[in-house]
Order: structure tokens, then C-alpha cells, then sequence
């Protein structure tokens, strides 16, 4: 099993920049693999189906689950998110480094299945300057906003279950701390 890959779990909080983060990784280490997630949510403007999300119905989803082609699932707000199992096992057989960004109630449970998994924990430097990030985007309105805060907050409470935590004050910082992580891990 010398082969065998390497499972990252990389979580934070809506808006704290996971995203950009994962893109400046993958610049920088073309070799790792990006899983993609399935979701119910809308698209957002400029995201691209198979690149950002696979972007499903709910009766989609709930067939995937049926036929235990997820490997967790969360509810997020009022969508669903999960991770298509297939290909995740497929390339840690074929001893990839494969990261997988997902919620936090993912990343529990697939630490469970997966001991072995490293989990980062993208921090914000304050619940004020993630709440400014979240209203630039633009992307909610006031409820949905609000309701993020209050999940960020309970994933935060959450982080110390993580293996690394990187507090993304500095794009640049932040990725050179993620990447300095995963060639240690990896």
C-alpha cells in the first residue's frame, strides 16, 4: 500500500477564501488532484459546471445517494453538497495527493473513513473582516448572509478538531503556510 495516496480535507468558512487559496495551490503544485463536489446550490456567476461544482438537481443527488455513489454529504444553508466517491478512491489507488474542500460536517465524517486524511482549517482573521469579504461578493442576500455568520461561527468552534489551522490574512502567506503543510504531508 506504498502507493497509496494521500487524502487532504481542506475547510473553512464561507467567504474566508478557500477558493482562491485552492487556485494558487494548483498552480503551483499542478500534480495534486482536485476533487469536485456535487452540489444542489445555484451557480454562481462565473463558476463552470465539472470545474468549480457539479452542479445537480435535488432528485440527482438523492439517486447518487441511493446508489452509494457519495462518499459523505452535508446540508449547507439550504443545499446539499457531497463528495462523489469513485473518483476520490480511484486516484489515492493511483497514489495521488488528492484535496477534497469540503464543510466541516464532511470532513468529520470522512476522517472517520479516512484516519489517515490531513485536515486544514482555513481561518479568517476576524468574524468583522469575513463578514466585509462575504458582502463584496455580493453572492447573498441579508438572510443568507446572516445565516453564514452564524454557520462560520460553528465551524470555527469546530477547527481544533483539525490537524492545521492557517488564518488566510494574506493570500500569498496563507497559500506558501498550505502548500509548506502539504509537501510535509504528502
Amino acid at each position: 500500500m506504498s502507493n497509496e495516496g494521500k487524502l487532504i480535507l481542506f475547510s473553512g468558512p464561507s467567504g474566508v477564501g478557500k477558493d482562491t487559496l485552492l487556485d494558487i495551490l494548483f498552480q503551483k503544485r499542478p500534480d495534486f488532484q482536485k476533487s469536485i463536489s456535487i452540489t444542489t446550490r445555484e451557480r454562481r456567476e462565473g463558476e463552470v459546471n465539472g470545474v468549480d461544482y457539479y452542479f445537480i438537481t435535488p432528485d440527482d443527488f438523492e439517486a447518487m445517494l441511493d446508489n452509494g455513489e457519495v462518499l459523505e454529504f452535508a446540508k449547507y444553508g439550504k443545499n446539499l453538497y457531497g463528495t462523489p466517491k469513485k473518483p476520490v478512491d480511484g486516484w489515492l489507488a493511483e497514489g495521488k495527493t488528492v484535496i477534497l474542500k469540503i464543510e466541516v460536517q464532511g470532513a468529520e465524517k470522512i476522517k472517520k473513513m479516512y484516519p489517515d486524511a490531513v485536515a486544514i482549517f482555513v481561518m479568517p482573521p476576524s468574524m468583522e473582516i469575513l463578514e466585509k469579504r462575504l458582502r463584496r461578493r455580493g453572492t447573498e442576500n441579508e438572510e443568507d448572509l446572516v445565516r453564514r455568520l452564524t454557520i462560520a461561527r460553528d465551524e470555527i468552534k469546530k477547527s481544533r478538531d483539525y490537524d492545521y489551522i492557517v488564518i488566510n490574512d494574506s493570500l500569498e502567506e496563507a497559500a506558501d503556510e498550505i502548500l509548506t503543510i502539504l509537501n510535509k504531508e504528502s
